[in-house]
């Protein structure tokens, strides 16, 4: 028994997968963020690429 509890605490299998899960998560976190404050900047650079391209904008 000792030793299988010694094997689970030393197991890091689902390390890595807990890592790559939080830096997921702080990416999304901050890409909603920039998002956020640069909404308008962003919504009038596509408007302005889709005139020049001749298409229409349309009104949700």
């Amino acid at each position: 028994m000792k030793n299988l509890l010694q094997a689970w605490r030393n197991d890091s299998s689902g390390q890595a997968l807990t890592e790559y899960a939080l830096i997921l998560a702080v990416i999304a976190i901050a890409v909603v963020a920039v998002m956020t404050l640069l909404g308008e900047q962003i919504t009038s650079i596509f408007n302005g690429v889709l005139t020049s391209l001749g298409g229409g904008v349309a009104e949700a």
